[in-house]
This record gives structure tokens, sequence and C-alpha cells, in this order.
């Protein structure tokens, strides 16, 4: 993220990302992501897990080490998460450097994944809008004298061009630093200042999870697939439904495949950290 970059990305709460995967990272990760689709379909139901976070059910696969969630039908959607336990292909976006790049400018102090997600929206599927506004502490987005300081950012990973009739990525632009809660709809087309994002294969997305986000409604014939790749500050935990606040589900065969640099965007935080960000949050809190 350079100075310009981050200037937009302050201004309007998320970057498009021209390009930010290779032509070879793209179609790798999408014979990955079609299989996995294929998988999770296929041995769907799996085994319940608990507790149920925000409503959703989500099944576990003990052996290829991912949960599920969704069905595929029209107006469905299927999340896989902890997709890294499912096919090493994956490992890529583990410590993927242009990636960082930017992570490293919008979070203070040491970074870890928090979310991993493979979403399949089907055919007259819409995404719901969710965040904006005053949300709290946990997601929240702010600025002070090192630069950036966010709780919780996404990448969204394009592997196919997403046109305005493919149930792009929507966000409205601003919405992470209002003061007001937005004005909500029931569909995300609907809602005010809404804007859907059109992408080419290879794209990106980079947003404070603070900003009013959802998906406009897929009204083509085609699946649309992307990656999800979420970052916090080290005392974060699971942002993912299945273990949501608790350590990241990593299988001991994904972490034995893994260098040091790749464990530690994984590793918990020690207490010296923890103690940190208690702090960090109480003087937030207080001002």
């Amino acid at each position: 993220m350079d100075d310009a970059e981050r200037f937009e990305f302050d201004r309007q709460g998320y970057l498009v990302i021209r390009g930010l995967l290779s032509a070879e990272e793209v179609g790798r990760l999408s014979v990955a992501v079609d299989k996995l689709e294929e998988h999770a379909l296929a041995h769907a139901p799996m085994q319940a897990r608990k507790p149920v976070v925000w409503g959703l059910v989500t099944r576990h696969d003990p052996t290829r080490g991912y949960h599920g969630q969704g069905r595929r039908a029209r107006g469905e959607t299927l999340i896989v998460e902890d997709f890294w336990n499912a096919d090493p292909t994956f490992d890529v976006l583990v410590d993927h450097a242009p990636t960082l790049r930017y992570v490293e400018r919008a979070i203070q102090g040491r970074v870890t994944i928090n979310n991993s997600e493979a979403r399949y929206r089907y055919p007259g599927n819409c995404t719901g809008a969710h965040m904006g506004g005053p949300i709290g502490s946990k997601y929240r987005y702010g600025v002070n004298a090192q630069g950036i300081d966010c709780m919780m950012v996404r990448m969204v990973y394009f592997l196919h061009d997403v046109g305005p009739e493919d149930g792009p990525f929507s966000v409205v632009p601003g919405t992470h630093k209002s003061a007001f809660g937005p004005p909500a709809r029931d569909l995300p087309d609907d809602e005010p200042g809404m804007i859907g994002l059109s992408v080419r294969s290879g794209d990106a997305v980079f947003f404070t999870e603070n900003l009013r986000h959802g998906g406009l409604a897929n009204r083509s014939e085609r699946s649309r697939r992307t990656l999800h790749v979420g970052y916090g500050p080290a005392w974060m935990m699971s942002q993912n439904f299945s273990t949501m606040d608790q350590p990241q589900y990593l299988l001991p065969a994904t972490l034995a495949r893994y260098s040091q640099r790749q464990r530690a965007l994984f590793q918990p935080v020690c207490e010296a950290e923890l103690e940190r960000a208690r702090e960090r949050l109480e003087q937030t809190a207080a001002s």
C-alpha cells in the first residue's frame, strides 16, 4: 500500500487492487476451489459443530479439516472455512507478500490470520449488507499517530471476472467512519449508497471490516467464487463462524508443512501481547 492507496483506503474504507494474483496463481487456486466445492457438497451433511454463531449451523469434515455451511441451489450460498487444511494449493495465500504489504499498513503490531472462507454464491443469491457505522471496538477502524489502526481487515480474491450482473461485492463507501447506524434494507441492492465493484480475474478487494458491505444479487446463470482471508492484531482469535473467538483450526499435518513464518501468522498471542492489547482497548474505550 503506497501513500496514495493509503489515502483512498482511509477515505473510502476499501481498495480495488488490480492483478494482485498472477495468472498462474489464479489457475491453480481455481482448480482447488472447484475440487473443494464438490467435496463439501458430496460429503454433506457432515458432523454438526457447536456453538452456533449468528444462527448459522456449520458442519465439520474431520478428515479434510474444513468447516462448511450452506448448499448448492438457486438463491443459496456455500461457505467453506479453514480451507488451508483441505488442499496445500491454498498455502500460497498464507504469507502472500503482495497481500501482506497492504495488511501491514492497516494493522499495527504483530499481524495474524483470523478468517478463511471459500464462498460460492449461486444464481439468484445475494449477501445481505452488514457492518458500517458504530459497531464497537472489535471491528473498529481508527487512525493514530502511527497511522491506520484497524482491528480487522479482509482481502477478497477473485478467480474470474465479476460484472454488474454477476453478484458483485458491494460497499457503501465511507461508512467505516459514520457516527450513525446505516438505514438497512432487506436487499443490499436497495441500500442507500451501495455500489457494486466490477473486477477481473486476479483482482482483489481489500477493506476494513467496519465498512458497510455485502453482495448484490447474482442475476447471471453462473456461480460466483471468491476466497476470503481476514487479518487482525495478534490477540484477535478466529473470526470464522465455526470457531468464533477460538484459536484458528489447523490440522497437525497442515502446520507440519508450514514454514516458521507461515506458522507465526496463526500462532496465538503470548500473555505479554494480550496484556498490551487489553491496555489498548481500555485506552480506546476511555477516549
